[in-house]
């Protein structure tokens, strides 16, 4: 199992940003996948999860209404799409995969 983030960087506060997970190694179509975020001192948490289907979503309370998780199965990708970001959605953001598996993270830090 092999997941790759990208699409972190520095963003203004109240801007956007779209992060993508590459997924490879396992049957994409058959597992949730979800994202979570780590910020410095703190426990990494969930911040939104999908089904195998891409038909039943859910967030956490403080991103529900800005994020938007979704997936494509043709390009076997999971994407997050982050609106109206505030400061403290500053954290490296990971993929999760089925088997425990882990993407390498992505900073996304918001500051003017």
């Amino acid at each position: 199992v092999q997941l790759v983030e990208s699409g972190g960087g520095l963003v203004q506060p109240g801007g956007s940003l779209r992060l993508s997970c590459a997924a490879s190694g396992f049957t994409f179509s058959n597992y949730g996948m979800s994202w979570y975020r780590q910020a410095p001192g703190k426990e990494r948490d969930m911040v939104a999860t999908i089904s195998s289907t891409g038909g039943s979503t859910h967030y956490a309370d403080s991103v529900k209404g800005r994020f938007t998780i979704s997936r494509d199965r043709a390009k076997n990708a999971v994407y997050l799409q982050m609106n109206s970001l505030k400061p403290e959605d500053t954290a490296v953001y990971y993929c999760k995969g089925p088997f425990g598996s882990w993407g390498q993270g992505t900073q996304v830090t918001v500051s003017s």
